[in-house]
């Protein structure tokens, strides 16, 4: 585990058990189904949410960003270093000597880091800037 000013990051350890229990109905967010209904097996979330386990890790968000996009506070995201960096994608990236998750805009030779939220600054990328793409953002786990 490693703790940066907006990020901390963990590495997906492989399971230990058979996962938990699924419930193979669907869950209704309108009229309730009947409960005998449903089958249950077990689900992984790492094989359901993690397509390349080499270059995948989890980490917790801090702050208000990207709010906009989904990311709360505290939230887990799944990323993933391997798939390549795209205009429109929620990226972790590594700028000036910080992590910092937020969408690519990328146009011909310029790259911005657009925050989901208001109250924060676009960033534009130049020469200047010590900058990485550090990984692609495939998920965010919340808890309720």
């Amino acid at each position: 585990m490693e703790t940066t000013k907006t990020l901390t990051f963990y590495t997906p350890k492989p399971p230990s058990g058979n996962g938990a229990i699924f419930v193979d109905t669907g869950i209704s967010a309108g009229f309730p189904s009947p409960v005998n209904d449903f089958s249950e097996s077990r689900i992984s979330l790492d094989d359901e949410l993690i397509k390349n386990k080499d270059s995948t890790f989890y980490a917790k968000v801090k702050g208000q960003s990207m709010i906009g996009a989904g990311l709360d506070d505290n939230d887990l995201l799944v990323i993933d270093r391997s798939l390549p960096p795209e205009n429109n994608k929620i990226a972790v990236c590594f700028l000036d000597g910080e992590f910092t998750v937020k969408r690519l805009r990328v146009d011909k030779n310029e790259v911005w880091l657009q925050p989901e939220n208001p109250n924060y600054p676009i960033i534009n990328i130049t020469d200047e800037n010590d900058f990485m793409v550090w990984g692609i953002v495939t998920n965010v786990i919340k808890k309720v």
